[in-house]
């Protein structure tokens, strides 16, 4: 079966892949269910009041469900504590227990709460540090790992609690390592192997997840989750959600772009927004995105398509030319713009933005699709050609052939563009064309964040998809010029197009976490924010940290009460450092390895 076949159903107009129903405690999730909310507990496993304190702020902030780490038997054992306190507060909200490494801490947990996530990559993984498994080795594996799930499930089915088999990139057993890499498909088997399992056992309350904190990998791997999951006639729901998003505007942006990415495909049943932050702002968040799809109608009139040249399961950017600096080997351009007129009757474009622009003092004539095909005097330097999707109808193909120096910008009017967008580079592409596209979209009566979350949703999947020269992004009058040109630059960095600052992947703390996360991130922020391209962890634990930060330049992660590993890529440098000298001895290390430079002299 074509692979690009399934997917093509969606590029179109929109429909939300209908997914199984699975009853959470007294909540149902999937089928035609609205989009739930969910966030976790951040605080030890062990406090009771903490516990119960932050899930009540959870809850009445929107969240649906609240999860608790529970990494060793006591821990699963307090789940009692902490659920008789949410309950007896007035709540029934259903709880999660997060599994990592502990079967049995997943049986007790289950006594206590409605759902258990257990991972993939270290559930029930054979002991012993075995590598390069041979065939006859990975199927007895899978046997032994057989026998251990099995008791869970049954448990589970006597106590009618559902699962949520959640795959991280940062944590594949060195089983699925050997066979598939470090891959979006080495998620998807990690997955897969377990789902087979339950449906053999007939245990069907699962959901999925397929979490990573690099965006492209995750959009790749939910894409080709629902493509195995739809090759083999299951159509369990799907939990999406960025790992390691971050704090502030780069989490928000970060999470809204891969989330929205999925969403606008239709995939997705319940979300979790991971900030840096006190979990119950993750929720106004997830809100925020979830709002805009719980009453999602069809595009208008998109046309269908008879050939889809995009390769959903794999990053590959779209080929144009370079025109004055746009397109070609060039970093996507974010466009701050000016109008002005001369003596002729054509609006002039002068790019003021992008201070790496080679021509960035230069005014370039602005014309609509219509106004350019009966023009006769254009340009010969560079012509930019205002496009929407009614335009390419008729013979488009041999107007924009009147010159070799255009840049179009691809307008898309409606309230969700990316469809429209999309559907607009699909054209180009099946017809050869390799004009460079600065992507506009106008926006207006939003709130900062709104405006943040609704363009990373809506053209950060664009650039996943290596879709775009370039980003022109507008607003009415009370966001600032600045703000939209920061919004731009960060939905960009998001989906790792182009990178104009420091890059942290920090994660959202947890019960595993032994030191202040938010803090440290803050400190770590305030004395690194100038080293533009270098890339920094910021973890809690070694459960999903050291594979998260997989390819960061340096790691900062947690390896017991107030003690830090510092990393340089993946080899641990320094271990157990004390956490009032952690950070300083981070920029040490920086420094050592020649990527300091003073923050009054920035690269």
């Amino acid at each position: 079966m074509n692979k690009t076949k399934i997917y093509a159903s969606s590029l179109t107009d929109y429909q939300r892949w209908v997914t199984r129903e699975v009853r959470i405690g007294n909540l149902k999730l999937g089928g035609n269910n609205p989009i739930r909310l969910q966030s976790m507990s951040s605080v030890d496993p062990m406090d009771t009041a903490n516990n119960v304190a932050q899930a009540i702020r959870i809850i009445e902030a929107g969240g649906e469900l609240v999860r608790f780490t529970a990494p060793a038997m006591r821990d699963a054992k307090n789940l009692e504590n902490i659920s008789t306190g949410i309950r007896d507060a007035g709540y029934d909200t259903p709880l999660v227990a997060d599994i990592h490494f502990n079967p049995k801490a997943a049986m007790v947990s289950a006594e206590y709460v409605e759902k258990i996530r257990i991972n993939p990559g270290n559930f029930a993984e054979p002991k012993g540090g075995k590598i390069n498994y041979s065939k006859e080795e990975y199927t007895e594996a899978l046997v032994q790992i057989e026998g251990v799930f099995a008791q869970l499930v049954d448990f589970c089915k006597t106590k009618n609690r559902a699962m949520r088999i959640g795959s991280n990139h940062g944590s594949l057993s060195q089983r699925i390592m050997d066979r598939y890499g470090d891959t979006p498909e080495g998620m998807v088997e990690a997955a897969m192997e377990y789902l087979r399992m339950a449906v053999r056992m007939d245990y069907l309350d699962i959901v999925l997840s397929m979490k990573a904190s690099n965006i492209r990998v995750m959009v790749q791997a939910y894409r080709l989750l629902v493509y195995k999951m739809r090759n083999e006639g299951m159509n369990f729901p799907i939990h999406l959600g960025v790992t390691e998003a971050g704090e502030g505007e780069d989490g928000r942006i970060k999470s809204a772009a891969g989330i929205g990415a999925l969403l606008e495909d239709g995939i997705g049943d319940t979300i979790r927004v991971s900030l840096t932050e006190e979990p119950e702002f993750e929720i106004p968040v997830a809100k925020i995105i979830a709002n805009r799809y719980s009453n999602r109608k069809q595009n208008h009139g998109i046309k269908a398509i008879d050939h889809n040249p995009l390769h959903p399961f794999e990053y590959n950017k779209r080929v144009s030319r370079d025109v004055v600096g746009i397109g070609g080997k060039n970093v996507p351009m974010v466009m701050e713009y000016d109008y002005y007129f001369d003596n002729t009757s054509t609006d002039k474009l002068k790019i003021i933005a992008a201070k790496d622009w080679k021509n960035d003092q230069q005014a370039y004539p602005l014309f609509n699709f219509n106004d350019f095909a009966k023009a006769k005097n254009i340009s010969t330097q560079a012509n930019f050609i205002s496009m929407s999707i009614a335009d390419f109808e008729g013979d488009w193909q041999s107007i924009l052939s009147k010159s070799k120096n255009n840049v179009l910008v691809f307008e898309a009017h409606s309230t969700h563009s990316m469809a429209e967008h999309r559907r607009m580079f699909i054209e180009l592409i099946n017809n050869n064309i390799d004009l460079p596209v600065i992507i506009k979209k106008s926006y207006i009566g939003l709130s900062e964040e709104e405006f943040q979350i609704y363009a990373a949703a809506d053209l950060g999947a664009l650039f996943v998809d290596g879709l775009g020269d370039g980003l022109w992004i507008e607003h009415d009058e009370h966001i600032p010029r600045q703000r939209m040109i920061d919004t731009a630059l960060g939905v960009l960095q998001a989906a790792r197009s182009r990178i104009t600052k420091t890059d942290y992947i920090s994660c959202p703390s947890c019960g595993r976490t032994l030191y202040n996360i938010q803090e440290t991130t803050a400190r770590i922020r305030e004395k690194t924010e100038h080293l533009v391209g270098l890339k920094i962890g910021i973890m809690g634990c070694i459960v999903n940290g050291p594979g998260e930060m997989a390819d960061a330049d340096y790691g900062y992660v947690g390896a017991g009460f107030n003690k830090i590993n510092l990393y340089k890529g993946k080899e641990v440098m320094h271990k157990g450092i004390p956490e009032e000298n952690a950070v300083e001895r981070l920029i040490d290390l920086i420094r050592e390895h020649g990527d300091w430079v003073d923050s009054n002299n920035p690269i």
